[in-house]
């Protein structure tokens, strides 16, 4: 690769370097901790659901028959017993009979039917009983049900041995509370690229500690972990570096040692002094050089001992759009998750751009659905990038649009 390639140059150099990654083994994981996670086969209900005839409503359960004729006149029936939604086998019912039910209690046999109680009104025996939270007397039935109303049947949901959930599915509470419901404990899912994540640099500090002269804190290790595991993947190691090469050398070998199949670096690559990334990686064969794109010019790509290795700008912007751009895309396809959204907007201001670099401008779309630039151009504004939901992108042959043109744009 020469001193400066073009944006799709490098990101097929970096999908190469991960092509090794693909194809995924799979796991067992509980279903509470399952969330967020890749289904790698079609998921079967060991039950029906639901396992048992159930009420819809609170009511009456009643054979269909016995209250047929409440169309031309009401029907009263002595009642005979009450189910709860609790555990336990109801009795029969006896004909000509009514048992008050509980929404989601077992239907007893011999009924085939529930009256809802907005439909009945109860009737006291002679020494006032018979209200509405009395399982005595008796109740008055105002609308014939037919046989199947307000009854859930066995298996009206699923039946069991039917699929639950489809393979390659990313796991959310709903899809768990599918499984739970159908009596799982456990998930067969993918398992996720082992990622490491190093940041570099003196001046970096842990977030929330006390900064002294010259120190920062380190943006990049939260963002890139966070941005980690929104593609799908895991973070098994993170670490953040001096300007000292023994060091970082030191980390790598310790992440490779926690099971990382990729680590994701950032800062140390520009050819300043005190460049660690450049100084321990580049005499190994790796690629250290400027890529056609603002933020984001200085990019590094490399394997160490058998790991790839994928050099960030120290920048936070930078970093954050170098993921997005050249390494997100191969964890979200392994992960199955889909592409990020790339979109077509009409610009609500001037911008101008630099000859020979495509630009990545901040931006949000406005009340009328145009993208507006959020912040400056530099690559340390983050509080411009959180305020943002797209990126802007500036052809390298486009030094100037106006407003109303048309740009392409990519979610965040």
């Amino acid at each position: 690769m020469s001193a400066r390639v073009s944006v799709e140059e490098h990101a097929a150099f970096v999908r190469s370097l991960l092509s090794g990654l693909g194809a995924r083994p799979t796991e067992r994981v509980a279903v509470a901790g399952a969330l967020g996670r890749i289904t790698a086969s079609p998921v079967e209900s060991p039950l029906a659901l639901p396992p048992f005839r159930n009420a819809q409503m609170d009511g009456f359960a009643v054979r269909a028959a016995d209250v047929a004729g409440a169309a031309e006149a009401p029907v009263v029936l002595p009642i005979s017993g009450e189910v709860a939604a609790a555990p336990g086998l109801p009795s029969p019912l006896a004909p000509g009979t009514a048992v008050r039910i509980m929404t989601g209690a077992q239907v007893p046999d011999g009924a085939d039917a529930v009256v809802p109680v907005e439909d009945t009104e109860p009737v006291p025996d002679a020494g006032g009983a018979g209200g509405a939270s009395d399982a005595s007397g008796a109740v008055r039935i105002r609308v014939p049900r037919a046989a199947g109303e307000y009854v859930r049947e066995v298996g009206s949901d699923l039946a069991a041995g039917d699929d639950v959930l489809p393979p390659g599915l990313r796991l959310g509470s709903r899809h768990l509370a599918a499984a739970a419901a159908s009596g799982l404990t456990e998930l067969l899912v993918r398992e996720r690229v082992r990622v490491a994540v190093v940041s570099t640099g003196s001046e970096l500090v842990a977030p929330g500690s006390a900064l002294g002269a010259g120190e920062i804190p380190d943006a990049n290790g939260v963002a890139l972990a966070a941005a980690v595991h929104a593609a799908g993947a895991v973070v098994v190691f993170e670490a953040r570096v001096r300007d000292d090469v023994e060091q970082l050398r030191a980390e790598l070998d310790a992440a490779r040692e926690a099971g990382a199949e990729l680590v994701l670096t950032s800062g140390g690559i520009s050819k300043g002094a005190y460049e660690v990334v450049r100084e321990l990686l580049e005499p190994l064969g790796a690629w250290v050089g400027a890529v056609a794109m603002q933020p984001g010019g200085p990019q590094a790509a490399a394997a160490y001992r058998g790991i790839p290795v994928i050099g960030f700008p120290g920048n936070p912007v930078s970093a954050q759009l170098s993921f997005e751009l050249f390494v997100a895309p191969t964890l979200r396809a392994i992960a199955g998750l889909p592409a990020a959204s790339v979109g077509s907007l009409e610009l609500a201001e001037p911008l101008a751009s630099i000859a020979g670099r495509r630009q990545y401008l901040r931006g949000r779309r406005d009340g009328e659905g145009r993208a507006v630039l959020v912040g400056g151009p530099g690559s340390h504004l983050v509080a411009g990038l959180a305020a943002s939901d797209l990126l802007i992108v500036v052809p390298e042959d486009v030094t100037a649009l106006a407003a109303g043109d048309a740009v392409e744009t990519i979610a965040l």
